[in-house]
């Protein structure tokens, strides 16, 4: 994995897939499909998204390689393409759906250092914890 502060190439690459999830309607149906694999029918009725606009955010979503199909007759049924799809979903839903932070472990601030005592005490230096 590469730091994308030290990867222009990297950080192209990753601003490129975040414009994928940045439509609001494709990230309903991804949404939708953390619950697990769905019907066009069933993601339309969760989704209110409506045939047109589905069918084509899940074209572009199959071209993206974020979803994947499985066909059983003439049913298409749709599921996330694998883990790290989910990953990115379900970070996005607890960052931003909610209107809360997550938990965060806070972090470590430096070690201050007092000033330097002045007087007899002047040769011990205080640290604040």
């Amino acid at each position: 994995m590469s730091t994308l502060y030290k990867d222009r190439a990297a950080a192209e690459a990753a601003a490129e897939q975040i414009k994928v999830y940045a439509q609001p309607q494709r990230l309903m149906i991804l949404s939708c499909l953390l619950e697990g694999e769905r019907m066009v029918s069933d993601i339309d009725a969760a989704t209110g998204i409506g045939q047109p606009a589905l069918s084509q955010q899940l074209a572009e979503l199959r071209r993206k390689e974020l979803v994947s199909t499985r066909r059983q007759g003439t049913q298409i049924f749709y599921a996330l393409a694998d883990e790290k799809v989910e990953l990115c979903v379900r970070c996005m839903e607890t960052i931003l759906g909610s209107g809360e932070l997550p938990q965060m472990v806070p972090r470590r601030a430096a070690p201050t250092v007092s000033p330097a005592p002045a007087g007899t005490a002047a040769f011990a230096r205080v640290l604040a914890r």
